[in-house]
């Protein structure tokens, strides 16, 4: 398995990136944790289940670089390469803002037991008010899985039970055992290569990615 960074790591929500791909040795431990199927677990894929890339993203829903990326780059990726199904697209919590991440995290899959994770997570994108402002409550979040027309006793059975408490931390500890130590990360694989991507990144980084997998030079 080949690895590669784009951009500089550990720098949490890092807006502009060095446009430099560099190959880096991993240990056999670390390329048996780091694979395609450890990072589907339990997620559910945007787009094509079969496309040749995959892109993982490590969030935080009150990241602001996250939301950047929501609004700015994720539009074209998803416009361009996902809805034509050569791209799916997967999500994973990092929720280094703590609790309040972590709570909605928990709804997001509170909203996929009921088929509609993607939506919910728009929802918290589309409705981002900063980093530990305050705006996600657990009224607030029952808010969106109304504005959704989830089945709302179910939602609230999920959610005040911690139904998905320790899913949350489990896939931040995973982020954690692959080095992925800052908002948002992404991982983007095809075959047994792996590129990855740092921060806020604009359209034009993640393409130069999609280019170097679909016409690789060796």
């Amino acid at each position: 398995m080949k690895i590669y960074f784009l951009g500089v790591p550990a720098i949490i929500g890092i807006l502009f990136g060095v446009i430099l791909l560099t190959s880096i040795d991993k240990t056999s431990d670390d390329l048996m944790i780091l694979n395609k199927e450890n990072l589907l677990n339990g997620s559910t894929v945007l787009g094509n289940p079969d496309a040749k890339i995959t892109i993982i993203e490590f969030g935080d829903y009150q990241c602001t670089f996250c939301y950047k990326f929501h609004n700015d780059t994720m539009e074209k990726i998803y416009e361009k390469h996902v809805r034509k199904g050569d791209v799916n697209f997967i999500y994973k919590d990092f929720p280094l803002n703590g609790d309040a991440s972590i709570l909605a995290s928990e709804a997001s899959y509170c909203a996929q037991q009921q088929g509609q994770f993607w939506e919910y997570h728009d929802m918290l994108y589309d409705n981002w008010a900063g980093e530990n402002t305050g705006w996600i409550t657990n009224n607030v979040l029952l808010g969106f899985a109304m504005d959704l027309g989830l089945n709302l006793e179910e939602f609230n059975f999920c959610m005040n039970n911690s139904t998905f408490h320790q899913k949350v931390l489990d896939n931040e500890q995973f982020g954690k055992k692959i080095n992925i130590d800052a908002t948002p990360s992404f991982l983007i694989l095809s075959g047994n290569e792996v590129y990855r991507i740092v921060g806020a990144q604009p359209f034009e980084k993640f393409e130069d990615v999609f280019q170097e997998l679909e016409n690789p030079k060796n």
